[in-house]
């Protein structure tokens, strides 16, 4: 027996693999050490990111937590219609927000007046916003419409910035489009949804550790300009890539993403003492998980991945958080199950703008 004291010989069983991983239930598995629990219901919490980000609000609202929706469909129309015009599927009607620099954009759009070159498309007979190409189903009839739209939805931006409590973003991706104009990011290639794709004037970008924590730096600085006492919960999504534009398998492309993303979360959540990192990114892809927390095309999450995500995020930041409150639809039949899932799994896809790139007629 080794009596010797060394630094391991006190250190918690989260620190050991064996105590934290291999000798616990998969599904018990909490890689969170230690949780503030300073989200209260009455706080006002917005979300924004990848398509994962739809899990965390959905969950929310369902244990009556405020999800706080700045850009909410008007009071005349039903809530079918609204979700059909992508009201509430994030707090304002950005859409998928991938990279570190599109949500840097937007905030400068919102506060700082930053007007792109690319300012509409028409290349089907009606406008389309560039930076929104998705959340108009049919696009807008007029020119005027879109601009009212969007003047209205920056206005809506910059209430939900000004108010929230609390900021939960999910980074999805490094790779991104270009304007060779005006540097700036669109959330998919143009030509894919709307628009003319010209490689003189579109430029494939793979953003870098140093980029993504530059542009988070300066976001969450001028954050706290206008919103002080905001405070942001950044997460890395699990969903890998669905194409790559990187001469190289696809594979290899999401672990270069992944993990540039993941460790410029942890540098801003050293940075700065208003952001924490959540780690949904380990729960759905660590190898407790053994791949069964996502979807027969082993990208899309899965309910019971969701389930455990949940489970780990009420626990350690939910202040009025109770045992077993998860969010989760309990189906009251096996069919009724099937269908929940279904439903749950087409609810990500369908407000997933990536998925596009991988669409053939």
């Amino acid at each position: 027996m080794n009596n010797t004291i060394h630094p391991y010989k006190k250190l918690p069983d989260y620190a050991f693999w064996s105590r934290s991983i291999s000798r616990v239930a998969s599904q018990d598995v909490d890689p969170v050490a230690s949780g503030p629990k300073f989200i209260r219901k009455e706080h006002l919490i917005a979300t924004g990111g990848s398509c994962f980000a739809q899990h965390l609000a959905r969950r929310l609202k369902n244990i009556g937590y405020t999800y706080y929706v700045a850009e909410d469909v008007h009071p005349v129309l039903n809530e079918a219609v609204g979700k059909e015009n992508n009201y509430g599927v994030f707090s304002a009607r950005y859409g998928n927000i991938y990279t570190a620099r599109q949500l840097l954009q937007l905030f400068r759009r919102a506060f700082k007046d930053l007007k792109p070159v690319d300012d509409h498309w028409n290349t089907k007979g009606v406008f389309v916003d560039p930076l929104r190409p998705t959340v108009q189903p049919g696009g807008y009839r007029t020119l005027a419409e879109l601009t009212r739209d969007r003047n209205y939805h920056l206005s809506c931006v910059r209430e939900m910035f000004r108010k929230l409590d609390f900021f939960i973003f999910t980074l999805g991706l490094t790779e991104a489009w270009v304007n060779a104009n005006d540097g700036i990011v669109y959330p998919i290639c143009p030509g894919v949804v709307d628009g003319r794709f010209d490689p003189k004037q579109h430029l494939f970008h793979n953003f870098t550790y140093e980029e993504v924590a530059a542009d988070m730096t300066e976001f969450l600085s001028e954050l706290k300009a206008v919103n002080p006492k905001a405070r942001v919960i950044l997460t890395v999504s699990p969903v890998p890539l669905v194409a790559t534009k990187e001469d190289q398998h696809v594979l290899v492309s999401t672990t270069y993403s992944k993990s540039v993303l993941r460790v410029a979360c942890d540098t801003m959540s050293r940075e700065f003492e208003n952001v924490h990192y959540f780690p949904s990114y380990e729960i759905i892809t660590g190898p407790h998980a053994g791949g069964r927390y996502y979807a027969e095309d082993l990208r899309e999450v899965a309910e019971v991945g969701v389930d455990h995500v949940m489970r780990v995020f009420n626990r350690h930041f939910l202040a009025d958080h109770a045992d077993g409150d998860d969010g989760e639809v309990k189906p009251k039949s096996e069919d009724a199950a099937g269908k929940l899932r279904r439903l749950s799994q087409n609810f990500v896809e369908v407000e997933c703008d990536e998925r596009l790139l991988d669409f053939r007629k």
